[in-house]
């Protein structure tokens, strides 16, 4: 008798010797009912359709495609269901402390949710659900009886993140930083927990009552959860133990927010000091190196000192400003290991980032972009603009730059040499080409074109370029070209170099040899209270030889020194030929309505021959930006928009189905390749999905109840098609769960953690929750289940027999090998040699750690493989 099997057996029940009881009449044995269906009695729920009649090898890919498309869907339906627990987590209290005005205390809100108990509870659980639910969901299916797949997820899951995404963690540090464990003492509790629950099930499998768990063990395991839980908050608030020298259950966290202690640094160039603070290379170093947020929140002051930063930069509009204070408060924000979750799985599909994403512009470096715009400019040799170019920081390039933004020279002058100074790094070969630009002078009629690579050797910090003007007996006005320094084409030869603020030097043909006269260009100027720094330029006329000096002072008239304006006295020097230098004085912008103020800045005491021409004294007032309000408003508004649009969780349908419709959450511009190819193919779970309710609803328990039960309904699927796939390769289930399904449910984790090993201060969210994740995979995933099989099996007088063969010697393996593991982490710690820090640290310590986790975990796999197909016996 054959038996089309569809996965659903009516009035079937399994008889001795693998036969099978139908409608309590008949035994036939297996084969009789399945009739050669290889595999058709593995799943619950499937096959759902016969596929009696396809072949093994296309039963097995297809299994396998839909194995890796639900992992995804898993993942899709895990980020709702963490934004849900990060509205439920993110509930807060007002805390208020005194302040400057007594009349109005400082408000700030804190959480109520103690980090290591969401850590332990919620978020535990949201990360560890798919494996949770899977045990639990076999054991039913199972008719409560104990399966493999479920608990073999569990251990190969624990074994994959404690020493796969510990070692990626550890290399994925930056060279030269390293990252340390804060709260060590929660680390310990959840370590020794993560190390006692594995040897537990040793112990109840093995010793207590072997092949067998009892009622009073089961629950013995499930106890172990809240205990955890209990000893963790108290590691946290530090009931025991060594006191800290700062009391944490009265310290309130406010964030890492610093005092901004970047450095105004200066370094001198052909006997110039330059100016080189401001904007780094990478737009990413310069939102991370500026503090201007405390404790992650949109305040004024916290943007007015940010918008004056960056309206230094004028092709920063306002939008990409808006962008890097978003990114600015985010990246001040403390975040959980959840929300660097959600990220991680978003990335993996298409979806919203929980990060603000730069555009190209700015990703490639506001001062690179701003050098680009200014040389395209400059291209055209019928209207060069010589306007500033953003001043740079010499922490990790050369800076290449002319002495000065002009110069003249008599037309029969013949050759001269201009001077390239370098600044910033120096232990570097760095080559620049410098080229010259027709003006109302052309090449060939009025000067020897240029067109050549200059190189600097290390430590060398001037060369000079020799320039030759043709003198053609014929009277002319005054003439001007321009000489340009460019970076070299090839990548590798631009690397650790970098333009500096005066890459293009215009050059005036002169027919008078006269020092010259030295005077402002106006009688006064206005500025903005805002602007940062007033430049004002001094100009040599009538004659530019020799080399002259010119002193000047400020004057306070309205405005005051110290508290309108930072002024004071200082020297100009004009090189030979030079014929404009500029005074820069920093406004103070003390963001108070008052009226227009002004002060005097006075030219004295020239050198060299040079004479002090008619405009002697300039003045400059600062205006009050009447304007500025609403720019503060507007920027507020956008700045709060593009963090709304950043939260882990939706606060609508719309919202939420618009996510799920568009790439990249709607983001187009900023939207990759790969994100389209992601986003189409998990479209599909994006839409079921987007019908749960949003965390806006009810707290967020509404939409953590239904996302929990679509895992649930996902996670029943992935066992049937692991267990099916597995039985079709003839692969054991024991070997299919720490393999293909520990690694599906692992990998956004690895993704989440290795991101905040990378932009955390601590290594807390990148290896320190491990551990508690692993224990609560146990106390959960294995004691809630067999506590419940086991309680049945109590009820009806029989024993629940859990095999101690292939489990315990996996559990065992583990446990031994994760002993090793946190032995290397506390190693790490404590020697120098390591950095003393669980991450990162010397190159080759970390490497040679990561490598070391990385084959604790191969032979994890193939000495539990080995165990299962019979090598050996344990």
């Amino acid at each position: 008798m054959v038996i089309e099997a569809s996965g659903i057996m009516p009035d079937v029940e399994v008889g001795p010797d693998n036969t099978y009881l139908i409608d309590n009449k008949t035994f036939v044995s297996k084969d009789e009912v399945y009739g050669g269906y290889k595999c058709a009695d593995r799943g619950m729920l499937l096959p759902i359709i016969s596929e009696y009649t396809w072949s093994i090898e296309v039963r097995g890919f297809l299994y396998l495609v839909g194995l890796l498309y639900c992992f995804l869907g898993v993942a899709i339906i895990a980020d709702i269901f963490m934004g849900a627990i990060e509205k439920i987590t993110s509930k807060t209290r007002k805390v208020y402390l005194t302040s400057e005005k007594e009349e109005e205390p400082e408000v700030i809100e804190v959480r109520i949710w103690s980090d290591a108990v969401a850590n332990l509870t919620l978020m535990a659980l949201g990360s560890s659900a798919p494996e949770i639910l899977l045990a639990i969901i076999e054991v039913i299916a199972n008719r409560f009886e104990a399966g493999a797949l479920g608990p073999g997820t569990i251990v190969g899951s624990a074994a994959f993140n404690l020493f796969v995404i510990s070692a990626v963690c550890v290399v994925s540090i930056p060279n030269g930083e390293s990252r340390r464990i804060k709260d060590i003492k929660v680390f310990a509790v959840t370590a020794v927990f993560s190390i006692v629950a594995y040897l537990w099930l040793v112990i109840i499998l093995k010793a207590i009552t072997p092949d067998e768990v009892t009622v009073w063990e089961a629950a013995v395991t499930l106890l172990m959860f809240p205990l955890l839980v209990l000893l963790a908050w108290l590691a946290e608030k530090n009931f025991c133990g060594v006191p800290n020298k700062t009391d944490t259950s009265k310290q309130i966290e406010l964030g890492n927010f610093q005092p901004d202690t970047v450095n105004h640094n200066s370094s001198s160039c052909c006997g110039r000091v330059l100016k080189v603070c401001g904007l780094e290379s990478d737009a990413d170093k310069f939102i991370r190196d500026r503090q201007y947020f405390r404790d992650g929140r949109l305040d004024r002051d916290g943007l007015v000192a940010f918008i004056k930063e960056v309206k230094n930069y004028p092709g920063l509009t306002d939008e990409d400003a808006a962008v890097l204070a978003a990114s600015k408060l985010v990246e001040s924000q403390s975040h959980s290991r959840m929300w660097y979750r959600v990220g991680a799985v978003r990335n993996m599909t298409g979806g919203r980032k929980t990060q603000p994403q730069l555009s190209t512009k700015l990703k490639q470096g506001v001062d690179q972009y701003l050098h680009t715009v200014y040389n395209a400019i400059n291209e055209h040799p019928e209207a060069p603009n010589l306007g500033e170019v953003p001043q740079v920081k010499p922490h990790q390039n050369a800076i290449i730059d002319f002495h000065a933004g002009s110069c003249a020279v008599m037309e029969d002058i013949g050759k001269f040499k201009v001077a390239l100074c370098r600044s910033g790094r120096l232990d570097n070969r760095v080559s620049v080409r410098v080229e010259t630009i027709d003006g109302t002078a052309t090449e060939e009629q009025d000067y020897v074109p240029i067109n050549e690579v200059i190189t600097f050797d290390p430590e060398e910090t001037e060369k000079l370029v020799e320039v030759e003007i043709i003198n053609d007996n014929q009277w002319e006005p005054d003439e001007e070209f321009f000489l340009k320094i460019s970076l070299l084409m090839n990548s590798e030869e631009r690397e650790g170099v970098q333009l500096g603020r005066i890459s293009i030097m215009e050059i005036t043909i002169l027919n008078d040899d006269e020092p010259g006269v030295v005077m402002f260009q106006k009688r006064g100027f206005l500025v903005k209270e805002s602007i940062g720094n007033a430049v004002i330029p001094v100009v040599r006329k009538n004659g530019a030889d020799g080399e002259i000096t010119v002193k000047w002072r400020t004057i306070d008239k309205t405005a005051l020194n110290g508290r309108d304006f930072t002024g004071g006295e200082g020297v100009l020097t004009f090189k030979h030929t030079e014929i404009e230098q500029s005074i820069e004085i920093p406004i103070i912008d003390d963001m108070t309505p008052e009226k227009d103020e002004h002060f005097e800045i006075e030219l004295l005491d020239p050198t060299g021959g040079a004479k002090i021409g008619q405009i002697n004294r300039t003045a400059v007032t600062i205006t009050n930006d009447d304007d500025f309000n609403n720019v503060l408003n507007n920027m507020m508004k956008m700045t709060n928009a593009n963090i709304h649009a950043m939260q882990v969780h939706h606060e609508t349908y719309v919202s939420q189905i618009k996510d799920a419709l568009n790439v990249n959450g709607g983001d187009i511009e900023n939207a990759t390749a790969g994100d389209y190819v992601l986003h189409f193919l998990t479209f599909g779970w994006k839409i079921v999905f987007s019908l749960v309710p949003p965390p806006s609803l009810l707290g967020g328990w509404l939409c953590f109840f239904i996302s929990l039960a679509c895992i649930g309904v996902l996670t029943a699927i992935i066992g049937d098609l692991a267990s099916i796939f597995g039985c079709l390769v003839n692969l054991d289930d024991a070997i299919t769960a720490i393999t293909f399904v520990a690694l599906g449910t692992s990998l956004p984790d690895t993704f989440a953690s290795r991101a905040a090993a990378m932009q955390e201060k601590y290594a807390d969210n990148a290896v320190g929750n491990v551990t508690g994740s692993n224990s609560v995979n146990v106390f959960l995933g294995l004691g809630l289940p067999w506590l419940i099989a086991s309680i049945y099996h109590a009820a009806k007088g029989s024993k629940f027999i859990v095999q101690a063969g292939s489990l315990g010697f996996s559990v065992g393996l583990f446990s031994g090998l994760s002993i090793v593991t946190i032995a290397l982490l506390m190693a790490r710690r404590i020697f120098g040699v390591f950095g003393k820090a669980e991450l990162g640290g010397p190159t080759g310590a970390k490497i040679f750690s990561g490598i070391f986790m990385i084959m604790l975990w191969f032979i994890y796999v193939l000495l539990s493989a080995f165990q299962v197909t019979g090598y050996f016996s344990f």
